[in-house]
């Protein structure tokens, strides 16, 4: 409930604030609201987030690390199952929930992975909804959770319904496994942090276009359709006939110079200044995004 009194509040200030808003980019109509929330989720992250994430790195020992985050890791198996029905995905399905199963039985709880032969998928209500073709929406930066847009927002309610950690009934202790998740979650991103500093000038800017385009990717499950430019339409034309002194119009029908496979997956990525920096080192973008989209999802 608490959750969704958050989305409401944010909504109505949202609308109020629309008026004053001056957005660049189209996917982003509340950009001025959402970076004055960007810049209060940095402060509390770097005043209580990532100090206790440092502390926890410090003092937690690596065997109890992994255990906590296949722990954890395990639960999430759950929501991941039922969104893979949704999808109509049954082998993925019969898959990730054969992991949560071994993993809570002979995995002791899922402090264990057991399945480690078995592929980890990462599927949630947003992007069911994405597979069915509802759109992102606009791009949405909460209080505290970061990152999201009106559909992933709403995915994230409807998640939490079969979420393990939010029917546990007594409340001290949901609390304690929700802080602890967070907790995990973030100082696993503590050298993951370094890019962002290194890459980004805009740092909003550049954890929001790293977040759409982690979104659409995983929608699309590794592969997205590849998006056609204004440019690219212009080459497409037919050229005119050649004039005395311009190069011969033979010159048109010769073969278009093939793009290596290695970088036909960069040539795809958005133009964007920000999203040029990202498609460089392929899907690093995903690891720098996770700095704020993973605090979000370590509170399911």
């Amino acid at each position: 409930m608490n959750l969704i009194r958050i989305l409401i509040a944010l909504s109505a200030a949202a609308l109020t604030g629309c008026a004053s808003t001056h957005a660049n980019n189209p996917a982003d109509p509340l950009e001025s609201f959402n970076r004055g929330v960007y810049q209060f989720n940095d402060a509390v992250d770097k005043a209580v987030s990532k100090p206790v994430a440092q502390g926890y790195n410090a003092v937690m020992p690596v065997p109890g690390k992994i255990m906590v985050s296949n722990f954890f890791s395990n639960l999430d198996d759950v929501i991941v199952t039922a969104n893979d029905l949704l999808q109509f995905k049954f082998v993925q399905a019969a898959s990730d929930g054969s992991r949560f199963l071994f993993n809570s039985t002979f995995g002791i709880f899922g402090l264990l992975d057991v399945t480690g032969r078995l592929e980890k998928h990462d599927e949630d209500f947003g992007q069911t909804l994405g597979y069915w073709g509802v759109g992102n929406g606009p791009y949405i930066v909460l209080p505290i959770l970061g990152p999201s847009t009106l559909r992933d927002s709403v995915g994230m309610v409807a998640d939490s319904r079969p979420s393990k950690l939010r029917r546990v009934k007594h409340m001290r202790t949901r609390n304690q496994l929700l802080v602890t998740k967070k907790i995990n979650r973030r100082s696993q991103l503590l050298d993951q942090e370094k890019v962002l500093d290194e890459a980004a000038l805009d740092r909003y800017e550049f954890t929001r276009d790293a977040y759409l385009l982690r979104l659409k990717n995983q929608v699309y499950d590794g592969e997205p359709p590849r998006e056609k430019y204004d440019d690219e339409e212009e080459d497409s034309v037919k050229p005119h006939a050649s004039l005395p002194g311009e190069p011969s119009a033979q010159l048109a029908d010769a073969p278009a110079a093939t793009v290596p496979a290695s970088d036909a997956s960069i040539a795809q990525q958005p133009a964007t200044p920000a999203a040029f920096e990202l498609s460089q080192a392929q899907y690093p973008q995903q690891n720098v995004h996770q700095l704020w989209v993973e605090q979000r999802n370590g509170i399911r």
